[in-house]
C-alpha cells in the first residue's frame, strides 16, 4: 500500500474478487424500472450509482426534472444502483460513521460534482477535512451483504435484451 502511495495511486481494498461472485443484479432497467424510479422522485430526490465497468462508478443525484437528461448519458450496458439521497447536514452523516469496518463516503461538492471514496475508522479525520466544504452527503455500506440499495438494475442493449453479466 505505501508503494502504491508512492507511485501516485490509489488502492482501494475489495470485499471480494469480482470475477468469484454470481451475477449480482440480473433486472432489466427497463420503463417499468424508469417508473419506480419517478413515482419514487415524485416524494423525494435519489441518488443514481452507475458503473459501466468495474471498479468504475459515476453517481447522480436524480430529480424530475433531471431524470431524462441522465438515464440519456448513460453508459451501455451499466449497473445501475438507486439509493436515497445524499443529506444536506454533512455533519450529522460524519458523526453517524460506524466505530469499525469501511465504508461508502459519497458526497456533494460546492461545484456539483458527486464523489465517493471508501475509508475505515482510522481515517475518518483526514475524510472529514476532505468533505469540509460538502452540500450534502451519505454513508453507504461496502460489504455486499450490508449493500442494498432501493432500487438495482442493468441497462438492456438497444433492442430491449439484457446482455450484461453483472
Amino acid at each position: 500500500m505505501a508503494r502504491t502511495r508512492e507511485l501516485g495511486l490509489f488502492a482501494e481494498p475489495l470485499a471480494a474478487s469480482p470475477y468469484a461472485a454470481e451475477p449480482e443484479v440480473a433486472e432489466a432497467a427497463d420503463e417499468d424500472f424508469w417508473a419506480s424510479i419517478r413515482t419514487e422522485l415524485a416524494r423525494d430526490g435519489l441518488l443514481l450509482e452507475e458503473t459501466p465497468i468495474v471498479n468504475a462508478t459515476r453517481w447522480h443525484r436524480l430529480t424530475t426534472d433531471n431524470l431524462n437528461a441522465v438515464r440519456a448519458g448513460l453508459g451501455p450496458r451499466a449497473r445501475l444502483g438507486v439509493w436515497l439521497d445524499l443529506q444536506p447536514d454533512v455533519g450529522a452523516v460524519l458523526a453517524a460513521l460506524p466505530s469499525e469496518g469501511q465504508i461508502e463516503f459519497v458526497w456533494e461538492a460546492k461545484d456539483g460534482t458527486i464523489r465517493s471514496v471508501v475509508v475505515d475508522e482510522t481515517e475518518y479525520q483526514e475524510l472529514a477535512a476532505l468533505v469540509a466544504d460538502a452540500r450534502a452527503a451519505r454513508a453507504l455500506p461496502v460489504y455486499a451483504d450490508e449493500r442494498r440499495p432501493v432500487f438495482q438494475a442493468v441497462l438492456p442493449d438497444s433492442d430491449g435484451v439484457l446482455r450484461a453479466r453483472w
